[in-house]
């Protein structure tokens, strides 16, 4: 047996072409389709506005207790016959709440695909909401909530968000909320998101066979009993950066590792770099090859993997980087994470490293987005985000020509190691001594620490 010195090459990426995209409005919603020609499979997806960031501050998690309120039955069916009649068609019923959206979706075989965005309809539309069964739901998803923040992560991600964003924001508290905010939620509050967002036409995103499907049917009973008209969808939020670098300590007294949370601000979704800056992050820590896991991981040996990566939404963006490392390291780890994004903003990338991270993106693509589950989700990318309709089309082109004075340049604009925030969780009286040490910002010990 030989042992292989170097990393084998990137191959060159395969072959990608995206549908064509269909626009249409009818029965006063908007339908966005692709054409597969052949595919048996159907994929119909409800796309409203009613992300987590429609949320009033201080009920965050209102939209994933309606999520699983949804399963609770219908105004015409209890939650027995519903889930009856929709496995009769061999699907289910799929939910999913980001910052911008909320997506209900059905994938069934293309002639079921009418009967199946009746059902999803029915339940977006007309949920019963007993007051009994969204209490259950509520005190269901604290529960779990509960069960998650018990674990290290969810807390300094929690405090690595209001810090860049601010506590006040809704977008700088948690996306699902946190154990406090879900069961401090009523019925009531459930019932009310429902009527002010649920009953909005929204836009109904179909990926098979068009030759097949009655778009015009679909859309009568995805829209069907709506009001209300297109709602200000807001503007990008410009997020100041920090004037200086900063630790907050969480402390959990005991633990034999540190949870590592970086991050700062950064261009949300649709911003004209977003190609570079993606590719950016790519290099820095986006992939298993990355500079940041070569270092943390394979040299330094202080973590079984450290990522960072540029994540954006609709109106904003942040970088950051996540990792958990054995306590005694924890400050090295902090140093050195710091000092390969400060020397990936001072010296850019190499066309080496480049040429990995293009081919792993665009190769993505041609492996990604195969199915109609897929190809409707890039959908749903374009209509949130305001994206041109080729623009998956041209994207691997994009990604392809992309050049290292370029992505040098991304990197360069969009970093910014001396404006920081550094989260670490774990056991205050043994590291933070250490972290006052380094000398990387004054550390400042969390209220809420356990």
């Amino acid at each position: 047996m030989s042992l292989i010195a170097d990393r084998p090459g990137p191959g060159a990426a395969r072959p990608y072409r995206f549908p064509q995209v269909l626009r249409r409005s009818i029965a006063g919603g908007q339908v966005v389709a692709a054409h597969l020609p052949g595919q048996n499979l159907a994929v119909a997806v409800l796309l409203l506005d009613a992300g987590a960031g429609r949320e009033p501050v201080g009920s965050e998690g209102l939209g994933g207790v309606l999520a699983k309120a949804l399963e609770e039955g219908t105004a015409q069916r209890d939650a027995t016959a519903y889930a009856l009649a929709i496995e009769a068609l061999g699907t289910e019923l799929v939910t999913g709440l980001d910052w911008d959206s909320f997506q209900a979706s059905v994938q069934v075989p293309v002639e079921r695909l009418g009967a199946a965005v009746e059902l999803l309809a029915e339940a977006v539309r007309t949920p019963k909401l007993d007051p009994e069964d969204v209490r259950r739901v509520r005190d269901d998803e604290a529960t779990a909530l509960r069960m998650d923040w018990a674990n290290p992560g969810p807390r300094a991600d929690a405090v690595l968000r209001a810090d860049l964003f601010g506590a006040d924001n809704r977008w700088g508290r948690p996306m699902y909320g946190d154990p406090g905010s879900v069961a401090g939620l009523d019925a009531e509050d459930v019932t009310v998101f429902h009527s002010e967002w649920f009953i909005r036409p929204g836009t109904l995103v179909v990926a098979g066979d068009l030759d097949r499907i009655d778009l015009d049917a679909l859309a009568a009973a995805a829209f069907a009993g709506t009001a209300g008209g297109p709602v200000d969808r807001g503007s990008a939020i410009e997020v100041p950066l920090r004037g200086d670098r900063r630790i907050i300590l969480v402390d959990r007294p005991g633990s034999v590792q540190s949870t590592l949370r970086l991050g700062h601000s950064a261009p949300h979704r649709a911003h004209p770099d977003h190609v570079p800056i993606s590719l950016a992050g790519t290099v820095l820590g986006g992939a298993f090859t990355s500079r940041l896991n070569h270092l943390i991981r394979e040299v330094r040996g202080y973590t079984y993997g450290i990522r960072g990566e540029f994540a954006s939404s609709r109106r904003f963006g942040r970088f950051g980087v996540s990792s958990g490392v054995q306590t005694a390291v924890t400050a090295p780890a902090l140093v050195e994470s710091v000092g390969e994004i400060a020397r990936t903003q001072a010296g850019g990338v190499t066309e080496d490293e480049l040429a990995v991270a293009r081919s792993w993106r665009a190769g993505q693509l041609s492996v990604e987005l195969q199915s109609p589950r897929a190809i409707a989700g890039a959908l749903t990318t374009l209509v949130v985000h305001d994206l041109p309709d080729d623009y998956h089309a041209r994207l691997r082109e994009s990604l392809l020509a992309a050049d290292v004075a370029q992505v040098s340049a991304a990197a360069a604009s969009y970093l910014h190691p001396e404006s920081l925030t550094l989260v670490v969780e774990g056991d205050a009286a043994v590291i933070r001594d250490d972290l006052v040490a380094t000398g990387l910002g004054d550390v400042i010990d969390h209220p809420g620490s356990s």
